[in-house]
């Protein structure tokens, strides 16, 4: 018989063996609310400058790490507070499923600042060290998400803030570090990404309001309502397509940037795929056609940048 001691060690050796584990813990189908605003906030810098390439692939490592780390101390927090079980929806479930030890999620969480901070270290001596206090605030942002006496997720401004830090904030970022400059397009060119991000999230509470209810959350979703919720979600999704038409017409962007309607259609498939649904497992589909909206509008938009800076 397989004394408890070699089941520990076993088990040990299978989570180091299968990526997979530590892959499903970075909650993967978010990190394009990283990699998207970096990607447009180069572009537009783009037709300014030449890129520098070192700096885009720092900007986007160390985006990609605070991201991850943000979803790790998600997954910590939300397992010592008692909301997350092996029957949750649309989490990692390192620690609930897998077994991971909690402490190890959270070192992991922390090295991943860790290794943010130093790429930051990098950017800044080659921007300004100003950003090391935006960098700074952004992790912040990241930690107290879910982290703290009182998240950020547990108000009704977690929208918000994802919609400011990772869409707002990461483009103008990714475009001074090119530029050494901001300027109004960057702005309002950002305005539709950080809908869409903060759509991610409302989707995410969308799905999860009856459990976030009973455990005190005090979410969009919760105060307004399941139903008032997908017409918000629909009216983020509105906003965004209607802005772009207001940046061609007024000529700050190219008519080219229209390719964003091609995402027009996950759009419509995730609202639609909200609405009479009651139980997370069923909404898991519109939740993920919203996270793949802002990933296919991010995309086209880039390619529409890159195609006006070329003709």
């Amino acid at each position: 018989m397989q004394s408890p001691l070699s089941k520990q060690q076993t088990s040990i050796f299978k989570y180091n063996r299968d990526w997979r584990v530590w892959w499903r813990l970075t909650r993967p189908h978010t990190l394009t609310a990283a990699f998207i605003p970096v990607s447009i906030g180069t572009a537009l810098a783009f037709h300014e400058t030449n890129i520098h390439i070192s700096l885009f692939v720092a900007m986007l490592v160390a985006s990609l790490f605070i991201q991850a780390a943000t979803n790790m101390f998600n997954e910590y927090y939300d397992y010592k507070r008692g909301l997350d079980s092996a029957e949750s929806v649309g989490i990692g479930g390192a620690i609930v499923r897998d077994g991971i030890p909690p402490k190890t999620v959270l070192l992991l969480a922390i090295s991943f600042f860790a290794a943010a901070m130093l790429i930051g270290a990098y950017i800044c001596m080659n921007s300004s060290w100003w950003l090391a206090v935006i960098g700074i605030i952004c992790m912040a942002a990241g930690y107290f998400y879910t982290g703290g006496p009182l998240p950020i997720a547990y108000t009704p401004f977690g929208e918000l803030a994802a919609g400011f830090f990772m869409g707002l904030v990461i483009i103008l970022i990714s475009f001074f570090i090119q530029t050494g400059d901001v300027t109004i397009v960057p702005v309002v060119v950002s305005i539709p990404i950080a809908i869409l991000v903060g759509a991610i999230l409302l989707a995410n509470n969308i799905r999860d309001l009856d459990s976030d209810q009973k455990h005190g959350r005090k979410t969009l979703a919760i105060l307004v309502g399941r139903t008032n919720a997908i017409r918000i979600l629909a009216g983020m999704f509105i906003i965004s397509f209607t802005w772009m038409i207001g940046l061609v017409a007024l000529h700050v962007v190219s008519p080219w940037t229209m390719l964003v309607f091609l995402s027009v259609p996950k759009a419509f498939v995730a609202t639609k795929g909200f609405i009479g649904k009651t139980k997370p497992i069923e909404m898991m589909p519109a939740m993920k056609a919203t996270a793949q909206t802002n990933t296919q509008f991010g995309f086209w938009l880039v390619i529409g940048i890159l195609i006006s800076h070329w003709l």
